[in-house]
């Protein structure tokens, strides 16, 4: 797709009008998150509307977001290890963990709105999201039976292990999307259930609700945001001012990392869980969410809206998100930060990044996706019954085209 950038380096035309994805972290089978699939606005060069019927193009923009934020979750798992010996470490951990998942999954939020319980959405929703959560479920807890030497490891599709629960809080986003689009005031609705979930320790560990509903809100501010809202946040003074509160931000991570837990950003406990008082829970849940939006908006005011070299690599970032996680657990059961000093080092600090980003890059790329198709967008189309509509459908369409 291409955009018209102004002098001083942000876009003046909107952002196209969000369409449902045709794939998830998504993949380009369940239609959010990490590698959603992003379609020009119609009559846009490329878009439905476009002379010659050409493809539809995906978004620059959404992919350059997605490739972004993913190459800072692998930086993050890598620094987790470095937290304990380096202030500095931990401080750039929390800022980075305020906002590269709330950043995928206002993406998810936005790119689900036409969302409805129509059979082929919900296939691809299976598709998508269902079966990569199970064959991944299942893969994570033999590799960490056999990395860990732990054959006591038990399977459970009730217990997410380790990234697996984003793929569970999608499933169940998506299908409340419905109920958001019809309630009055749905984003302080949201807020208020992950307040409540903040403070209630009975909730347990099925499903990874802690997170499914301590994450909701910013899945439900997705749904509600505009072409208009994105376009703000690429004006060149939010662009300037992002600057500024980005250092504040990592002065006050490194006034708090010696006096706060990081657990907090990681949304999957209670206040009382984290032996906090009762009441920091709907406290902590409000400031996290503001900390973190202002955060996400100035990572998408320096995302490129332009064709990038890692553009394409945007569409396979549930690849890079659920295959870099055999690594970062397997550099842990390995010992491999205990047994080499010098990554604790500022030096090895860096080598560990550059790694980190290196190999969750390699894992987005076409090859990588051609490979492990089978298990992020299998077809399965023996699974399921022909709809009726959308034979017809698809009968008007090749009828109207002939």
């Amino acid at each position: 797709m291409t955009h018209s950038l102004s002098p001083h380096g942000y876009q003046r035309t909107p952002l196209p009008p969000a369409r449902e994805s045709a794939g998830p972290p998504t993949t380009p089978a369940a239609g959010n998150g990490p590698s959603a699939d992003h379609r020009g606005a119609p009559g846009a060069k490329g878009g439905p509307g476009a002379k010659g019927g050409r493809p539809k193009q995906r978004d620059a923009f959404f992919d350059n977001a997605k490739y972004l934020a993913i190459v800072l979750v692998a930086m993050g798992h890598s620094w987790e290890p470095l937290t304990d010996d380096s202030r500095a470490a931990e401080a750039l951990y929390m800022v980075v963990y305020s906002f590269h998942m709330p950043a995928f999954i206002i993406i998810s939020g936005y790119f689900s709105r036409s969302f409805d319980m129509r059979p082929d959405r919900l296939r691809r929703l299976i598709t998508g999201i269902a079966v990569p959560y199970v064959l991944f479920e299942v893969a994570y807890t033999f590799f960490k039976r056999w990395a860990d030497d732990d054959p006591g490891q038990p399977f459970s599709l009730l217990d997410p292990w380790y990234l697996t629960w984003f793929l569970v809080a999608l499933f169940v986003w998506r299908l409340s999307t419905p109920l958001w689009k019809v309630v009055r005031w749905p984003l302080p609705l949201a807020l208020a259930v992950a307040a409540l979930a903040s403070v209630s320790p009975d909730i347990g560990d099925d499903l990874d609700l802690q997170r499914v509903l301590q994450f909701l809100p910013f899945f439900v501010i997705g749904l509600i945001m505009k072409p208009e809202h994105f376009q703000l946040m690429r004006r060149r003074e939010v662009r300037i001012l992002s600057v500024p509160i980005l250092a504040v931000a990592l002065a006050v991570a490194y006034w708090a990392a010696p006096r706060m837990s990081s657990a907090w950003f990681y949304h999957r406990d209670s206040a009382q869980e984290l032996t906090a008082p009762w009441w920091s829970g709907p406290i902590m849940t409000f400031a996290l969410f503001g900390c973190s939006m202002v955060l996400v908006a100035c990572f998408f005011a320096w995302v490129p809206r332009r064709h990038m070299w890692f553009t394409v690599l945007g569409a396979g970032t549930l690849y890079g998100y659920l295959l870099h996680g055999f690594l970062a657990k397997g550099s842990r059961f390995w010992g491999w930060f205990e047994d080499y000093a010098w990554l604790h080092t500022p030096l090895g600090a860096i080598v560990v990044t550059l790694i980190a980003g290196t190999v969750v890059t390699v894992l987005c790329t076409p090859p990588v996706q051609r490979m492990f198709r089978f298990a992020m967008e299998p077809r399965m189309e023996w699974a399921f019954k022909r709809d009726a509509a959308e034979i017809a459908r698809n009968r008007a369409k090749a009828a109207k085209s002939a």
